[in-house]
């Protein structure tokens, strides 16, 4: 594969990555409106679990997804620290394997935290 097709590639995975964060986002939105407004201190206990277990299905997959898809990225810069007479921003991305090992961490630290907090939330 040519450096363009890397550097396509590369900009796909970034989108990966940014897509997989909509659906959790969008649930914790909910989940933080309902809390804000009390709505779980008067809901029933099937209610509780049903919206920590959809929390923790859609953040999940996306812990997934983007886990996936940080992992296709660091093979990727292989492939572009081989390619002959690289750009400076083939160089750039190259050297950013420790910048994607840091995003794979994080994803995973945060959605524990993040599941954590969705938790004190819905059950108080």
């Amino acid at each position: 594969m040519d450096e363009k097709g890397l550097l396509e590639l590369w900009n796909t995975k970034r989108s990966q990555i940014i897509k997989a964060q909509m659906a959790p986002n969008l649930m914790l939105i909910g989940i933080f409106v309902v809390a804000a407004f009390g709505k779980f201190e008067t809901a029933n206990d099937g209610t509780k679990y049903l919206a920590i277990g959809v929390a923790a299905a859609t953040g999940i997959l996306a812990i997934i997804t983007q886990y996936a898809a940080i992992r296709e990225a660091e093979v990727l810069i292989i492939d572009l620290k081989r390619v002959e007479k690289p750009s400076e921003l083939a160089k750039k991305i190259s050297e950013s394997r420790h910048l994607l090992s840091l995003s794979a961490i994080a994803i995973v630290g945060l959605g524990i935290a993040v599941f954590a907090l969705v938790v004190w939330a819905v059950l108080g």
